[in-house]
């Protein structure tokens, strides 16, 4: 399995890491460790490059993760890197840091609307800045978006810590509301649990990568909310 280095540390820009398999026909590079997140919870794969040290430079145009690790999808025609050869991967960081804001946003979010409404979430995504997250909220209206805003930019102003930790399944599984969609999307195969939490408002199990305090993500607007059925409304947020 591929050490997921974005899971204990989503600032980590670049590392280097060693190509366990290649995938001739998909292009693509299998590395013992990466720091690319691979998609996932509604958050995109990353973006960058890997490099070797013969002046080789290869674009990642896409990250996947399987049960044998993390591929690396390696744009262009030059010649693959071969097994065993090391490598520095270098993360497009202006994206990924837009989609830490972005994520933590959506939690800063979930977070509201839990904790004042009780509505679960159904369904989300996000791109760079903007995103969409999804409720089981019959009474939300439209008078009560701007509350809602109001009371993001609230939490985001507090300046919470926001802690990720990998716990046990059973520990894990003994929080309250740990999961906060309406359907369990954790497989029983799955023994260790990686928690977001943001101190003193949030706390989720979460794979993806987030800022290390709300104050980062900068103002919350909510920019649109539509109904999808009589139970399920949308609303959609942009950041600076």
């Amino acid at each position: 399995m591929t050490e997921l280095l974005y899971a204990t540390d989503s600032y980590l820009k670049d590392f280097t890491a060693r190509v366990v398999e290649v995938d001739e026909e998909n292009r693509a590079v299998l590395l013992d460790r990466t720091a690319f997140y691979p998609g996932g919870g509604g958050q995109p794969c990353d973006g960058g490059v890997l490099s070797d040290e013969n002046g080789g430079v290869w674009q990642v145009a896409r990250v996947k993760k399987t049960p044998a690790g993390i591929w690396h999808t390696l744009a262009g025609e030059a010649g693959l890197p071969q097994p065993g050869a090391t490598l520095r991967g270098a993360l497009d960081w202006d994206r990924r840091y837009a989609l830490m804001r972005t994520h933590t946003a959506l939690h800063i979010l979930c977070g509201v609307v839990f904790r004042d409404y009780g509505a679960l979430v159904t369904g989300g995504e996000m791109e760079p800045l903007k995103g969409r997250m999804d409720f089981e909220f019959e009474s939300l209206t439209a008078d009560l978006v701007a509350v809602i805003e109001q009371a993001v930019n609230r939490e985001v102003e507090a300046a919470h810590p926001v802690r990720v930790q990998i716990l046990p399944r059973e520990i894990a599984f003994q929080i309250p509301d740990l999961i906060r969609t309406k359907i369990n999307l954790l497989p029983p195969e799955i023994q260790e649990v990686r928690t977001v939490e943001i101190v003193g408002l949030d706390l989720q199990a979460d794979g993806g990568t987030h800022v290390a305090n709300t104050r980062e993500v900068g103002p919350i607007r909510v920019v649109d909310y539509k109904s999808k059925g009589r139970i399920n409304k949308r609303l959609y947020i942009e950041l600076d």
